[in-house]
């Protein structure tokens, strides 16, 4: 009856030390997520003022092809907003 007890009271405080552990995690993943999400729409700005860079040979010089360079800064612009939309659903999920 004793070591039943024991038992019984072991598995009692060693799941409330989980469900504290569980606590810490979530404030942590909570205070990343702010960060990100106050960081990603920087990062974000400068890939595409790096992708219109790239592709600004494509309006200008000698071998200009407009129609070229228009498709590829829609299809970069395309994906970025598909990496937005994901990104922001994720988000939205978790936390």
């Amino acid at each position: 009856m004793k070591k039943s007890f024991y038992f019984s009271l072991f598995c009692l405080l060693l799941t409330s030390s989980a469900f504290a552990q569980i606590g810490g995690i979530e404030n942590s993943v909570n205070d990343m997520a702010d960060t990100v999400r106050a960081v990603f729409p920087i990062i974000l700005g400068v890939i595409f003022l790096v992708g219109f860079l790239f592709n600004a040979g494509h309006f200008f010089g000698e071998n200009a092809d407009l129609k070229k360079g228009i498709t590829r800064v829609l299809v970069f612009v395309l994906i970025a907003g598909a990496v937005v939309g994901i990104f922001t659903y994720l988000i939205s999920i978790v936390v």
